[in-house]
């Protein structure tokens, strides 16, 4: 029922499908304030604009523009009662792009993703897949995007085609598509040879594959994918991060929320940061690790590691003879970043 609800919306009212003719970028919102009459348009990226770079209120050229972005936020803002869980946020990601999503528990990871698939209301500020706004033209963000969640939400008592099939139906693809794409998708993912086995019979790893190969039945354009490699052991997790690759390179956008920050660091061509509900930095896993240092020492300060980062090995070498302590000398990675950024442990 829950898939029916994703990929149909069917679950909407006839109110829920209009839009204004004049201006489909026009906000929902009670206030129905017309968003591209008072908000500039921003490039790919999270920095602040300058008055030169923003594009006049009409709504037909900033359309054109969204269609070269697959995935577009505007000070997108999500409450529940007392809690604030995005704060504002915005940012774009380009056709075919891995852009990694990265946070500690309690972020805003998660609310993003749902807001984005329509599972989630947001409260303000506005967000487009492909060109379409979430609301507005909901149907049609909806044939955009693939959605693997954290949770394994396979029928256990199907076979791997049986769950395959189910999820064809949902698309109104004929008994020969169905059988075509099955084939073509288990075979892409190796589970060709096992579609015939219960899925409760599947290790983690043949399941998560599984997932991914049903969320690519409609040939998305996007692919969102929550934690796609937790509790799985590093030999599987590099099997699926080859897999994710293989998806990327056919031309898929995909938005990764990795539940190991190594996975940002080895798959993403770009990361965001988020802290508490608010974007910290965008870049490249190279140059965010460059704006922290080269070199990192771990030294231990009474019950607590501490690191201590620096551009050159000449600089640590100073640094490692005036110690007493105990330390471990190493390159920096991206949670040194993560750590530098926002002065907080990624607790995944």
């Amino acid at each position: 029922m829950v898939l029916f609800w994703l990929r149909t919306g069917r679950h909407e009212t006839r109110a829920d499908f209009k839009y204004h003719k004049s201006n489909p970028f026009r906000s929902p919102d009670p206030g129905g304030s017309d968003f591209r009459g008072h908000r500039a348009f921003r490039g790919i990226g999270a920095a602040p604009q300058s008055a030169a770079s923003t594009i006049p209120g009409d709504w037909r050229k900033c359309k054109k523009y969204a269609k070269e972005e697959m995935i577009r936020i505007e000070n997108l803002e999500k409450s529940y009662k007392n809690i604030h869980a995005l704060k504002g946020i915005s940012f774009r990601v380009p056709k075919g792009e891995l852009f990694a999503y990265l946070g500690p528990n309690g972020a805003g990871k998660t609310t993003t993703i749902r807001i984005l698939t329509g599972l989630t209301r947001r409260t303000s500020g506005d967000a487009w897949l492909g060109g379409f706004h979430i609301e507005e033209e909901s149907l049609k963000t909806k044939r955009k995007f693939g959605l693997v969640m954290q949770s394994i939400n396979l029928d256990q008592e199907l076979t791997i085609s049986e769950n395959m099939d189910i999820h064809c139906r949902l698309f109104n693809m004929s008994p020969v598509d169905r059988r075509k794409k099955t084939d073509e998708l288990l075979a892409y993912v190796d589970l060709v040879d096992r579609k015939k086995s219960l899925v409760k019979q599947l290790s983690g790893g043949m399941k998560r594959r599984l997932m991914i190969a049903r969320a690519m039945v409609h040939s998305p354009q996007i692919l969102f994918l929550d934690e796609p490699t937790v509790g799985l052991d590093a030999q599987i997790r590099r099997r699926i991060w080859a897999l994710i690759k293989k998806i990327q390179n056919r031309g898929t956008t995909i938005f990764l929320t990795p539940h190991y920050i190594e996975e940002a660091e080895f798959l993403a061509d770009r990361v965001a940061f988020l802290d508490e509900g608010k974007i910290v930095v965008i870049d490249t896993p190279q140059k965010l690790m460059e704006q922290t240092g080269t070199w990192a020492i771990d030294r231990i300060d009474g019950d607590q590691m501490e690191p201590v980062y620096f551009k050159t090995r000449p600089d640590a070498d100073t640094f490692i003879a005036k110690q007493e302590e105990s330390y471990t000398l190493r390159r920096v990675n991206l949670e040194d970043s993560f750590l530098s950024f926002t002065g907080k442990k990624v607790i995944c």
